[in-house]
């Protein structure tokens, strides 16, 4: 059971990487048309997946689910935000399940173990959004948007594209924020345990 000052922490954290996620995709985007849609370049899965590394792939999930989806409602992905929600939460998910299920990354001391499991925690969760996203898009967008089959196709192949870009940056560039800050957030007491 974790006491009152631990369940403040990791809010605040989970909190903190909300707004990343936020900013990530709000602001550190590269928007890409494709016809009357668009898709776009990002860094809001990188903390996404690193909220999953730190806290957990349930807080991490819902961070990026959450800021992200708020992201989308803000800046003309509208349409986009039930699939962004529930795309997110599964990527977090999947890398705590690998990451911490699997690796026990936080309990984790040997600095090739910790690096092994937030490679292939990373790794797994951009795998699934990488087949995930396009598939998921192009049924979301047939069905539920109404958009023709044709169409729907061709959204799906520019976003197979810019959602692989994004997963190696993603994966990359997680894995170097994560080793530069579990240490410090270990040394200051900010590193919880995730999975006793």
């Amino acid at each position: 059971m974790e006491n009152k000052s631990q369940i403040i922490l990791k809010l605040t954290q989970a909190a903190f990487m909300t707004a990343l996620c936020y900013i990530g995709f709000q602001f550190l985007r590269i928007d890409i048309p494709v016809g009357t849609e668009k898709t776009a370049f990002h860094l809001g899965n990188v903390c996404c997946v690193l909220g999953a590394l730190l806290l957990g792939g349930l807080w991490g999930g819902l961070s990026g689910a959450i800021g992200m989806t708020i992201a989308d409602l803000t800046s003309g992905y509208a349409t986009s935000a039930p699939k962004t929600f529930v795309l997110k939460l599964c990527i977090g998910l999947i890398v705590g399940l690998v990451a911490h299920g699997v690796g026990k990354l936080s309990r984790q001391k040997d600095k090739k173990q910790i690096f092994k499991w937030a490679l292939i925690g990373s790794i797994a969760g951009m795998a699934f959004n990488v087949v995930a996203d396009p598939v998921v898009g192009y049924f979301y967008k047939m069905y539920i948007l109404g958009i023709p089959q044709e169409v729907s196709s061709v959204f799906a192949k520019m976003a197979s594209v810019t959602t692989f870009v994004n997963a190696v940056i993603t994966v990359i560039v997680t894995v170097i924020l994560y080793a530069a800050l579990r240490p410090a957030m270990g040394k200051a007491g900010m590193l919880p345990t995730v999975g006793k």
